[in-house]
């Protein structure tokens, strides 16, 4: 718990010296080269000895990044399937459907095993609200028909998802027919850990 309380403290601090200094104005959070830059910067920044003593660069620096390396595998993710046809039961690129793809996605990208089902995957991690999502959340829908819809969300209100009508593709959450459908979400994983696994499968491969 004191390893936790003092990693957010550091990072309180880093961030502060991001907003305030006259040189390195603060970048929007919901830009990928911003958030890469804040993460550049932050290998230069030296902070209480006693803290940076307890952690390694590398845990200071995933922290403060790791949503842009999310969103970047989500992309590279969604750069693999885009327009993969739509099909119940279907698990390849001759046809998928939502929750095969959210298998494929956090299997391929972070190293995570997701259920099958999407009634079995909004069992996973922990409930968020809206308006906390973050890249690698999944997001969950109600939608007309016998079956529930599930995406995960990739950053800047859009999210990652196999349509029934287009395939795979990038949809807004704000969409007037998501927007009216929109159940609920969930985190597998913080960002943090969806980070190290990420950077783990890099080393690996």
């Amino acid at each position: 718990m004191l390893r936790i309380m003092a990693l957010g403290l550091l990072l309180s601090v880093l961030a502060g010296c991001a907003a305030t200094s006259p040189q390195s104005p603060a970048a929007h959070p919901s830009s990928l080269s911003a958030a890469a830059r804040i993460g550049e910067a932050a290998n230069g920044m030296t902070g209480p000895e006693s803290l940076l003593a307890t952690y390694r660069a590398s845990d200071v620096q995933r922290a403060l990044v790791s949503p842009a390396r999310i969103r970047e595998a989500l992309l590279s993710e969604h750069e693999r399937w885009v327009g993969t046809p739509y099909r119940l039961g279907g698990t390849t690129r001759r046809g998928i459907d939502c929750s095969a793809l959210m298998q494929h996605v956090y299997s391929d990208a972070f190293q995570l095993s997701l259920p099958r089902t999407t009634d079995q995957q909004m069992q996973e991690g922990r409930r968020i609200a809206r308006d906390a999502l973050k890249a690698g959340d999944l997001v969950f829908f109600r939608s007309p028909g016998p079956y529930n819809h599930v995406g995960v969300y990739v950053g800047d209100g859009y999210f990652l998802h196999a349509s029934t009508s287009q395939g795979v593709k990038l949809s807004r959450l704000d969409n007037v027919y998501w927007s009216r459908h929109y159940w609920q979400s969930r985190r597998p994983l913080e960002s943090t850990q969806l980070a190290a696994r990420l950077e783990r499968s890099a080393h690996e491969g």
